[in-house]
């Protein structure tokens, strides 16, 4: 099992053997293996890179599961009276984990001092499985019907400018005036480079343009306060900046402040690891507070 989990997370036999020590043959033969004795087949091998059959996903969702239950449990007899122990690997954006999830590690150690904590920030989708992460913070829908989400709240998105900008640029008044703005974007696959704004009554998505498309919302954020242009960034996210003044919201009557569901996803249902489920009874409520007083009143 730990070898078939081995080839799926490494992408193929001869990657799976170099981290396991062994030979290429030595793995193709095990998980032949281990398909004999299922009875089902659970690697394609007929085209160059590795793939799953549907039994295949099904059996590496589960080994997963069942490998990291018995880790933990290992992990827990051997510590004893030390509490829970081993490696959680969490994914977030940069703007969520700077902001809202680093601040409260200090603490968790202080709770939980033989766990570890494998962060990862990006703006970029990762897929859990084939990163190895134990949990990812999501802004957005789930569309993966295999993770488990525990929701945290909501994020409204609002157009923000620093005043600097805004004294060189004009304050803009309505949608037609964006033409004539600085408009910061992103660049990661998922983007669209238009801003939902009311006008005539409906809601449309207008064109944007402008100088900067980055590949984070922090970056984003920083070009704002440094007076580059506008930003259509989270409340959370431009929250201490709008209270210090280094930004200020505009277009507020037109600009739509879409709201999307921020959640904790994560594999493994009953299975949960103890580590993943201390992390997650330790950080989520704070950060559900957080998102709250984000919100005007």
């Amino acid at each position: 099992m730990q070898i078939f989990v081995a080839v799926v997370d490494s992408g193929s036999f001869s990657a799976a053997a170099r981290l396991l020590h062994m030979t290429p043959s030595t793995v193709s033969k095990l998980i032949t293996r281990l398909e004999q004795r299922l009875g089902v087949r659970l690697v394609e091998r007929s085209t160059r890179r590795l793939s799953l059959t549907t039994e295949g996903h099904l059996y590496h969702e589960r080994a997963r599961a069942m490998l990291a239950e018995l880790e933990d449990l290992e992990l827990t007899l051997g510590l004893g009276s030390r509490g829970v122990s081993g490696t959680i690997r969490v994914n977030t954006s940069v703007a969520f984990g700077s902001l809202m999830l680093e601040p409260l590690l200090p603490a968790f150690w202080a709770a939980h001092p033989n766990i570890i904590v494998d962060l990862s920030l990006t703006d970029e989708m990762v897929d859990l499985y084939l990163a190895r992460t134990d949990v990812v913070f999501r802004v957005g829908g789930i569309t993966d019907s295999a993770l488990i989400a525990r929701r945290i709240g909501t994020a409204r998105r609002k157009i923000v400018a620093s005043p600097a900008y805004l004294a060189r640029a004009g304050t803009p008044r309505c949608v037609e005036d964006l033409e004539n703005h600085n408009c910061l974007g992103f660049n990661f696959q998922r983007a669209q480079p238009v801003w939902p704004m009311r006008t005539g009554g409906r809601i449309v998505d207008r064109m944007v343009t402008g100088k900067l498309l980055a590949n984070n919302g922090e970056t984003v954020r920083r070009m704002a306060v440094a007076g580059v242009g506008l930003a259509r960034i989270g409340d959370y996210h431009a929250r201490e900046d709008l209270e210090a003044g280094r930004l200020v919201e505009v277009l507020a009557d037109v600009g739509v402040a879409d709201e999307e569901e921020i959640a904790a996803l994560y594999l493994g249902g009953q299975h949960q690891p103890a580590r993943v489920r201390a992390f997650l009874d330790f950080v989520v409520p704070p950060l559900q507070s957080a998102l709250l007083q984000a919100r005007p009143g």
